[in-house]
């Protein structure tokens, strides 16, 4: 299943070209893999940059905040969209498949900071999303999750738990819906 043409916003030419061109010079010297036709347009935060890697066909849009601590590493796959002020955060390890689709101001994270002492952060766990993923604006998802194939998540909603294939989540915490 690919994302429907109506869902994704107009690729803005003029910007888009501009941002192309620092994506193949810059970003495919810099990160530790970053494929053809993937493009990044006005990142917020690039941090750990040679832990990540980026396959194929990738719309990242402004705002990305992408940071892979020591130790971790995010790895995205072929074909996704990622919306505006996303927020991808790796103590662990992040991994998304193809066929993604990350709605404005998500927020992937495997780390969680210490309740006494906020500049220690650790790991709860590894954050794997399946193909054909469909995730709501300002959703959050937390460390030690997966979520199947084909899933979607509702827009706010926070993700604790694994998510089955095909399953429709929503809420605070997030329940099935469908």
């Amino acid at each position: 299943m690919s994302i429907p043409k109506t869902l994704v916003e107009k690729i803005p030419s003029l910007r888009w070209r501009l941002h192309e061109q620092i994506s193949k010079k810059i970003y495919t010297r810099s990160f530790k893999k970053f494929e053809a036709n993937s493009v990044i347009v006005s990142p917020m935060a690039l941090g750990g940059i040679d832990k990540i890697s980026i396959g194929s066909n990738n719309a990242i849009y402004e705002g990305i905040w992408l940071k892979a601590e020591e130790g971790a590493e995010i790895i995205i796959g072929d074909n996704n969209y990622i919306g505006h002020r996303v927020h991808l955060h790796a103590v662990g390890r992040v991994v998304l498949g193809n066929n993604i689709m990350l709605t404005d101001s998500v927020t992937i994270t495997t780390g969680e900071h210490d309740q006494y002492n906020h500049d220690k952060i650790w790991t709860k766990g590894d954050i794997v999303i399946g193909d054909n993923v469909f995730i709501g604006e300002k959703a959050i998802i937390l460390g030690g999750v997966t979520i199947g194939e084909g899933a979607t998540v509702g827009a706010g909603a926070v993700v604790t738990k694994d998510v089955p294939a095909g399953v429709t989540v929503a809420g605070v915490p997030a329940r099935m819906i469908s």
